[in-house]
């Protein structure tokens, strides 16, 4: 119960370190249409990859990386 309290005190230290998430990327170079939605598909994709490293780097297993990983991507993608 201990580490899953640490983890969530680690996840709100770095989703201010994700400040530039999808959406604001796609917002600031004015993407619209397909080829935001290309643009978007991708950069999720990268997130998630990413997110999967870190929870592997963390060595997070079952529930606390399921938990770990969709707040990753959710915070990343900025959807």
């Amino acid at each position: 119960m201990r580490a899953l309290m640490i983890l969530a005190a680690l996840g709100c230290l770095a989703g201010p370190a994700l400040a530039d998430t999808c959406s604001a990327q796609a917002t600031a170079k004015n993407l619209h249409g397909a080829a935001q939605t290309s643009f978007m598909k991708k950069c999720t994709a990268d997130v998630t990859a990413k997110c999967g490293t870190d929870a592997k780097a963390r060595k997070l297993h079952g529930a606390a990386e399921t938990s770990f990983t969709a707040k990753c991507v959710h915070d990343g993608s900025g959807a």
